[in-house]
C-alpha cells in the first residue's frame, strides 16, 4: 500500500576518545555504500556525527584525527580544574567552518544537556560548534558551555545513545554505534578526576539501556583495553569499529531491505531546537 522508500537512521553514542571506534564503523559503512538519511550523535559521537554530516569520507576524517594530541582536546591540565573545551570547537570550525548544522548535508543531531533546565537539549539547528562542544563537556572535565541561555553539559547525562532521535525525525529503523559497552567497569582510585568519570560511568549505565531500546541494531566494538580519556591505540580503536561492523553488516543490509511504515511520538521530557 505505502510503497514508500525506509528510512534509516544511525546513532553515535558516546565514550570519550574510544569513539575513534566510529572512524572504523564509518569505514565499513562506505565500503558497503550505506547511505543514511539522518544522523545523531552525544558527546564523542556527535563530533563523529558532525563531519559525517557534512560529508567528510573516512580518510578524510583520519588525516585530521591522526595529529590530535590529548593537549589539542583538553588544554587545561591542571589537577582538580575542568579544561575549557574549545579544543573541540576548534576542531570543528578549522575544517568545516563556523556553519550551523542545517548547513549540513545530512540532517543532524547533537544531544546535549541543559543543567540550568536538567533537561535534554537535542539540536538539530543552531551553531555546529557550539552543539558539539555542549555535548562533549563531560562534568569535571570540561567546563560547560554557554550557549543562549543554556548551560550545556555531556549529552551523555541522558542519553548516552541517541537512538530514540532519528525514530523522532522519521526514520523507521535506527542502527547505532555503542562504543563504550564496558561502561560499567569501577576504579580503585581515589583521585578526582577518576571518581568523577567512574561516578558518571554509572550514571550512564542506565540510560544506555534507553538507547539499545530504541534500536533496531547496536554494533558494540570492543574497547575495554582502552582508556576513555587518552589517545593511545587510536588505530587499533578504529579498527575494533570496523570490526565490528562488518560483522553485523548482514543484518545492516538486511534492515536496508525492509520496507515498513511507522508511526513515532515525540518525547515530552526533550527540547527539541530545529
Amino acid at each position: 500500500m505505502f510503497n514508500k522508500k525506509i528510512k534509516v537512521g544511525v546513532a553515535f553514542g558516546g565514550g570519550g576518545t574510544r569513539g575513534f571506534c566510529h572512524l572504523g564503523a564509518i569505514k565499513a559503512f562506505e565500503q558497503f555504500g550505506i547511505n543514511f538519511d539522518f544522523v545523531a550523535g552525544t558527546s564523542a559521537g556527535s563530533l563523529a556525527g558532525a563531519f559525517y554530516s557534512a560529508g567528510y569520507s573516512y580518510h578524510e576524517m583520519y588525516d585530521i584525527i591522526k595529529n590530535i594530541k590529548e593537549k589539542d582536546i583538553r588544554k587545561n591540565l591542571i589537577p582538580f580544574t575542568p579544561s575549557k573545551i574549545d579544543g573541540v570547537g576548534e576542531i570543528i570550525t578549522s575544517n568545516l567552518g563556523d556553519i550551523n548544522i542545517e548547513d549540513l548535508k545530512k540532517p543532524f543531531a547533537a544531544v546535549a544537556v541543559d543543567i540550568k533546565s536538567t533537561k535534554e537539549i537535542c539540536f538539530a539547528k543552531g551553531n555546529l560548534a557550539k552543539a558539539v562542544m555542549g555535548s562533549c563537556a563531560v562534568p569535571g572535565v570540561f567546563q560547560p558551555v554557554v550557549y543562549d541561555d543554556m548551560i550545556l553539559c555531556d549529552g551523555g547525562l541522558q542519553n548516552t545513545i541517541p537512538a530514540d532521535i532519528p525514530k523522532y525525525f522519521g526514520c523507521d529503523y535506527v542502527i547505532s554505534v555503542d562504543v563504550n559497552k564496558s561502561r560499567t567497569y569501577g576504579t580503585d582510585s581515589t583521585k578526582f578526576i577518576d571518581v568523577v568519570l567512574c561516578s558518571i560511568r554509572i550514571l550512564m549505565r542506565s540510560n544506555a539501556l534507553r538507547g539499545y531500546v530504541n534500536s533496531d541494531l547496536v554494533i558494540t566494538p570492543e574497547t575495554k583495553r582502552f582508556k576513555s580519556t587518552k589517545t593511545d591505540g587510536m588505530d587499533d580503536m578504529i579498527e575494533e569499529g570496523y570490526k565490528a561492523t562488518i560483522d553485523a553488516m548482514p543484518q545492516i543490509m538486511e534492515i536496508f531491505g525492509r520496507r515498513k511504515k511507522v508511526k513515532t511520538e515525540r518525547n515530552k521530557d526533550i527540547t527539541f531546537i530545529e
